[in-house]
């Protein structure tokens, strides 16, 4: 049986919708299984990374794992793994933890990556780029109008649809991938700018990107909720992208079989996002 955390995420709930398919048997930790609807063959197990005493249960009768990455909590999950002995766990980390400068995201991973490594538990990496669904924070403008506020428009990412990253997971997982650190790209370079223009594109709507100072972003970036500091990192990188063409990885192809969702794919599937009200 594998245990999926995190399974009402982006990743999470596409892996064990792919588990499924596979005919695998697959438990979720939930802190609430009442705030997320799980397809009936699942078993749903109460706990939280959070809280270490709830995990021996969760972790009987799993021989593998999908470990959200909750920076605070790793060492209780860890310990646990280790009294079950887990063949495999298949930790989601972040495409920052290569770059030559990891920043404060690349190094929150890293530490999680060397903790897992340290624990003696057989582990597999996924270490995806840019999220795709990032930019469902743009929804919210798409749907009061036509315009996409923000900074260094020019600054390109490898974009990388969930369903991908979920896939690549799932593979490991199956496959017994155990040892392998998997970097993840979608199959393009692309700015912010040609991202908006293919939602354009898709959606039939005359959408534009507008350039604003940093410090209205940052502004706009806090006031949704994202810590300062974080949110001074996240305008650094994109600094740091500006201008530059982002380098593609072909693993998603390779693991899976298939070519990773392009930007416009991934648009069509969650077109209802950025429909106007």
């Amino acid at each position: 049986m594998i245990l999926v955390t995190g399974a009402s995420g982006n990743v999470g709930a596409d892996i064990v919708h792919q588990l499924l398919e596979a005919g695998e048997q697959v438990r979720v930790l939930t802190r609430d299984p009442t705030r997320h609807p799980f397809p009936d063959e699942v078993e749903v197990v109460v706990g939280d990374l959070t809280r270490p005493d709830t995990l021996p249960a969760a972790l009987t009768g799993i021989d593998r794992a999908f470990l959200f990455p909750l920076h605070d909590a790793v060492d209780g999950f860890l310990e646990a793994a280790r009294q079950v002995e887990l063949r495999q766990v298949v930790l989601l980390s972040s495409a920052a933890v290569t770059y030559a400068t990891p920043g404060l995201i690349g190094e929150k991973h890293l530490r999680l990556e060397r903790a897992v490594a340290a624990s003696r538990v057989p582990w597999t990496f996924i270490r995806p780029d840019y999220f795709m669904t990032n930019d469902l924070g743009w929804a919210r403008q798409l749907a009061e109008g036509e315009v996409v506020r923000g900074v260094h428009g020019n600054a390109a990412v490898p974009a990388i649809d969930p369903r991908d990253i979920a896939a690549v997971a799932v593979r490991a997982l199956l496959d017994a991938r155990v040892g392998e650190a998997y970097l993840l790209t979608g199959p393009q370079s692309l700015t912010q700018i040609d991202r908006v223009r293919i939602i354009a594109e898709t959606m039939g709507r005359p959408v534009r990107f507008e350039e604003v100072p940093r410090e209205q972003a940052r502004r706009q970036l806090v006031g949704s909720g994202m810590p300062p500091q974080v949110a001074d990192a996240y305008l650094d990188g994109l600094a740091a992208l500006d201008g530059r063409t982002a380098e593609t990885s072909p693993t998603v192809e390779d693991v899976t079989g298939r070519p990773p969702f392009t930007y416009a794919q991934w648009v069509a599937h969650r077109a209802a996002a950025f429909s106007p009200t």
